[in-house]
């Protein structure tokens, strides 16, 4: 089984994609596939088609999970910004 630096409840900071820069809190964890589920990023518009006769077609915001490795946690995140701005010589 594989482990994850992120666990349920974390506040994370999305560190590249089209998110770049959003923080939110970790929903949910699946470390078999190394995906992490985040609270207000990835959410998507899917266009469902009407499945009976009479019904009408809808669109579905739906959550799109991350993978972990583009997360890192909101103290790992503010650690790495303050090395950037104050390097040791």
């Amino acid at each position: 089984m594989n482990t994850l630096h992120i666990k349920k409840g974390d506040t994370v900071v999305v560190r590249s994609g089209i998110e770049k820069g959003k923080s939110g809190k970790v929903i949910k964890v699946m470390p078999k596939e190394g995906l992490v589920l985040i609270e207000g990023i990835g959410s998507v518009k899917k266009h469902q088609k009407p499945r009976r006769q009479g019904q009408r077609g809808q669109i579905v915001d739906k959550h799109i999970p991350l993978r972990a490795s583009k997360v890192m946690e909101i103290g790992k995140h503010k650690e790495k910004l303050a090395r950037k701005r104050n390097p040791k010589s």
